[in-house]
């Protein structure tokens, strides 16, 4: 996260030293958890004093939502860099799953903030949470919108089907990410595609429109 243990404080600009304590408080809290995580370890975490802490990002409480939206707006930031408008249907998704197994593999601190911490300490935490989740939904809703459209093009799936479908992958997604996070021996890329084959082969029956029904 860049923060270094012991590090001496000098005199910087304050967005560096705020970005600095917020490293040491996302690898604190994923680290810790929220309760047990303390301003004294983040403090010594960020190299710098407890009051100076308090001062740039005063309460606790404060301290992670901050963390929990910081998080979020770079976890959304890449998955939406990453899915590129002018692709295929099945490019754009794998794209964008390549791209969420990646930023949570590489930040692990914040994804536990993001996936345990957060929501399971409730409000106001557990909102901040829901409004990036709705906004990959949103995403992802948008790309198997765009598949249904490009594998009929007088026809779609309709937008119950297709918002289910979204809501499902991305709750697969988030659990996938946690066990590849723990597994460590699987790559992001080896996460996505697991995720990918599942998603895709079962989306590619339903664009030829072959769909499972109870009655058979």
């Amino acid at each position: 996260m860049g923060a270094v243990k012991g590090a001496k404080a000098k005199r910087m600009p304050r967005a560096v030293r705020e970005r600095q304590m917020m490293d040491a408080a996302v690898q604190t809290f994923g680290r810790r958890g929220y309760r047990a995580a303390s301003m004294d370890e983040i403090a010594e975490l960020a190299g710098v004093s407890k009051p100076l802490v308090y001062l740039y990002l005063n309460s606790k409480e404060e301290l992670f939502t901050a963390c929990i939206r910081r998080e979020a707006d770079a976890l959304i930031a890449a998955v939406q860099t990453a899915v590129e408008p002018g692709l295929a249907a099945d490019r754009q998704l794998w794209a964008g799953l390549a791209a969420f197994f990646t930023h949570t593999a590489e930040n692990p601190y914040g994804w536990a903030v993001l996936h345990r911490q957060a929501r399971t300490h409730g409000e106001p935490f557990a909102a901040d949470v829901a409004v990036m989740r709705d906004t990959i939904v949103a995403v992802v809703t948008g790309l198997i919108g765009a598949a249904a459209r490009e594998a009929h093009r007088d026809q779609e799936l309709a937008d119950r089907d297709v918002a289910g479908l979204a809501q499902a992958l991305v709750g697969a997604a988030e659990s996938l990410a946690g066990w590849a996070n723990e597994a460590e021996d699987v790559s992001a890329k080896e996460a996505a595609g697991t995720l990918m084959n599942f998603a895709w082969m079962g989306l590619g029956n339903l664009m030829r429109g072959e769909s499972w029904s109870h009655s058979r």
